[in-house]
């Protein structure tokens, strides 16, 4: 269906009062250079519809830049006369008494044009249209009058982004530096127009962002390693800046609930390498998962989800979710008919699946879930665990929402619980009116729209703002530290996990006492070609086979293994084994076990870094 976004209320006291912005094309690309550029040389800035009131996002924005050495003069026929944050407000552009800058433009898109004719006639160099407003008429019209333009950005985020702020949150800063991030303000911005040197080169290699997105060296120390923030509470500079946090109105720390400084670089890592918006990183997988869900579902709402699953997940999705009143719909979505009929409920929010399942081995489809879930107005959910993104990259296949457990392959190691989820920021939340948390005022935060006032920011934001706020699942720092290091070989590991897991799935494949090996890195697998197409460096290195002995020939075979360890875990460096029938899927029926590919005979393998030759020696030894 037809994406319909709804820009920012401005100049408007009634928080319920939306500015239809169907007019939007699609979203402008800009280099950082030319951002930063425009940041860096603009000193004075007009804001046309700024509001006075405190929860809108021209406030918001207008607030910040003031803090940062901007001078700001709000424009607003309506309030004309009186001040804004100590601003004297104009009711037009030729009304000021000096030329600015920029002409930051908060109003529906089809008023952008005339307000771009005034910031031509006034002298302005740049003209920026706020989030949600695009006019490539208007646009067009102030290139060729000499101007910058820059469209549906806020100049607040950018700047934090930039200089050093946006990490808060965990968003996707996209800079990488081994120089340490300095706050920026605009009096000491040097200018980057006009510079003679050649343009710096943008790593953006998986293994580099492995390692340095989201560490710069610490700024008061120096320390190259990420340091563990092991504190509740951050110090305020003073009430001001405690009511603005606390509005959410600039960015920074408040209480590690929220946020922290050695988590928010976990986040910032594990959304570069999904090339996300931004991550929420939370205690484990599961509470990932109903983080995610949190600002989707309501009472009475569905969630539709593959039925090859986790036995985990299915358990929570089918019985712990019901005390929410959320329902959960198990499909096979190998099954697109089912699918797209089960989708056609008017109730349901999301689809789920993961890419790789756990512990079938299934490989999702994912673009075929993708259509379906845009025909219905709904996003579609990956979990990518068991893949990682250095397999898989769901976002880049029309993935909206990526969850992690980083329990598993992205710790690396088994010593450190966690779970995340990134944000595509390709979503429009605004749509319908099928998601009220994102899309009106959030009565938790004195009548607040995320999506208008933080754009595709808005999921991640209201994640940490109200889902670790008030549900209180928050990532340890020093389980965060611990999958910072875990990541920054994630590619190695991968890599030697394939090699030794193709091995061995070949050898299983040809051994006498195994009915049939799920791996779909084997050419005999359904999912080969499926394999090939979304995890062209391998298939992981979890997947069960299925022993001739059943239920019994099961147990006793994970009982007589020595190297492998039995336990219910995967992505350990170490090889891990388990009899899912009796351990992980046990509280699920037999029909439901069978779905999701954990029968009787089933076995469960998760291949670690050892020597290949004595993983397959120890399979050897235990089959019988």
């Amino acid at each position: 269906m037809p994406s319909l976004k709804k820009g920012p209320l401005i100049g408007r006291e009634n928080n319920n009062e939306w500015l239809n912005m169907n007019s939007i094309s699609s979203d402008p690309v800009y280099t950082d250079e030319y951002i930063k550029s425009i940041l860096s040389d603009v000193k004075t800035i007009a804001m046309v519809g700024a509001s006075s009131n405190w929860n809108r996002p021209s406030f918001f924005a207008m607030k910040y830049l003031l803090a940062k050495g901007y001078k700001v003069i709000p424009i607003n026929p309506v309030a004309a006369g009186k001040k804004i944050l100590g601003q004297l407000v104009y009711a037009k552009l030729e009304e000021m008494p000096i030329i600015v800058d920029m002409v930051d433009i908060f109003r529906k898109p089809e008023d952008a044009g005339n307000v771009t004719d005034e910031a031509i006639k006034h002298g302005a160099s740049v003209v920026w249209m706020q989030l949600g407003v695009v006019n490539e008429e208007a646009a067009g019209k102030a290139k060729s009058a000499g101007l910058r333009v820059v469209m549906n950005r806020c100049p607040k985020i950018e700047f934090s982004r930039l200089f050093g702020e946006l990490s808060w949150h965990g968003f996707n800063s996209k800079t990488i530096s081994s120089k340490r991030r300095e706050v920026g303000k605009a009096s000491s911005i040097a200018s980057v127009q006009g510079s003679s040197n050649p343009p710096k080169p943008k790593p953006t290699g998986f293994e580099t962002r492995a390692i340095h997105s989201g560490a710069a060296p610490d700024p008061t120390t120096g320390a190259r390693s990420t340091p563990i923030f092991q504190t509740t509470a951050y110090v305020f500079d003073d009430t001001d800046h405690a009511a603005s946090l606390f509005n959410l109105q600039t960015f920074g720390n408040i209480y590690s609930r929220l946020s922290n400084p050695t988590t928010s670089v976990l986040e910032e890592r594990i959304a570069s390498l999904e090339d996300g918006r931004g991550t929420t990183c939370t205690a484990s997988g599961h509470s990932a998962q109903l983080l995610a869900l949190l600002p989707i579902m309501g009472p009475g709402k569905k969630l539709i989800a593959s039925n090859k699953l986790y036995g985990g997940s299915i358990t929570q999705f089918g019985k712990t979710f019901k005390k929410f009143n959320w329902d959960c719909l198990f499909i096979d979505m190998d099954d697109t008919k089912a699918l797209r009929e089960a989708a056609a409920d008017k109730n349901v929010r999301a689809l789920f699946a993961e890419s790789l399942a756990n512990p079938g081995g299934v490989i999702t489809d994912i673009v075929s879930l993708k259509e379906i879930a845009s025909e219905f107005g709904v996003p579609l959910i990956i979990d990518n665990t068991m893949a990682t993104p250095y397999l898989c990259q769901p976002i880049e296949h029309g993935a909206d929402i990526v969850v992690h457990s980083t329990t598993k392959f992205l710790s690396g190691h088994g010593n450190a619980m966690g779970g995340a989820i990134v944000d595509a920021g390709t979503f429009n939340w605004a749509q319908n009116q099928n998601f009220p948390s994102l899309s009106e005022p959030e009565e938790a935060y004195h009548g607040i729209n995320f999506y208008e006032s933080f754009g595709d920011l808005a999921y991640t934001t209201y994640g940490h703002a109200v889902g670790l706020r008030d549900l209180g699942p928050t990532m340890a720092p020093m389980n965060a530290y611990l999958t910072i290091m875990g990541i920054e070989t994630l590619a190695l590991r991968m890599e030697r996990h394939v090699k030794n897991a193709t091995s061995v799935a070949n050898f299983l494949e040809n051994h006498p006492k195994v009915s049939w090996v799920s791996y779909a890195g084997l050419k005999s697998s359904k999912y080969y070609d499926l394999g090939k197409k979304y995890m062209p460096k391998g298939a992981g290195s979890v997947f069960t086979f299925g022993l001739k002995g059943g239920y019994d020939a099961g147990r006793k075979s994970v009982e007589r293994c020595e190297l492998f360890s039995h336990l219910a875990n995967i992505g350990d460096t170490r090889s891990l084994i388990l009899h899912p029938a009796s351990t992980t899927h046990r509280q699920l029926t037999d029909e439901q076990r069978i779905a999701a590919g954990a029968g009787d005979d089933v076995i469960r393998v998760s291949i670690g870094l050892e020597t290949e030759y004595d993983i397959i020696a120890d399979l050897n030894y235990a089959l019988v």
